[in-house]
C-alpha cells in the first residue's frame, strides 16, 4: 500500500465522521424549531428578525462542519482510487 492510499483512506473516516456529525447536529437544530412549522419560520419568538445567529455556536459549528464536508469531498474528487 503507498503513501497515497493510506492518506485517502484517512480522509475517508475523516469524512465519514464529518458527515455523521453534520447530520446530527442539524437534526438536533431542526427539533429546536418545531418540526415543519420550523422549516417555514414558526416558533421564531427570540427576536424580530428570529435567532440571533450570529452568536449561535451550533451555527458556527455547522458552518465549519459543512466547509470541512465539502473540501474534503473536492480532495477526495482529486485523489485517485487504486
Amino acid at each position: 500500500m503507498n503513501t497515497l492510499n493510506i492518506i485517502r483512506r484517512i480522509l475517508e473516516v475523516v469524512f465519514f465522521l464529518d458527515c455523521l456529525g453534520l447530520m446530527g447536529l442539524i437534526l438536533l437544530q431542526m427539533s429546536e424549531h418545531s418540526g415543519l412549522g420550523g422549516a417555514f419560520g414558526a416558533g421564531m419568538s427570540n427576536t424580530v428578525f428570529g435567532r440571533d445567529e450570529v452568536k449561535d455556536p451550533k451555527r458556527q459549528l455547522t458552518v465549519a462542519l459543512a466547509t470541512t464536508f465539502m473540501a474534503l469531498g473536492v480532495i477526495l474528487f482529486i485523489i485517485p482510487i487504486s
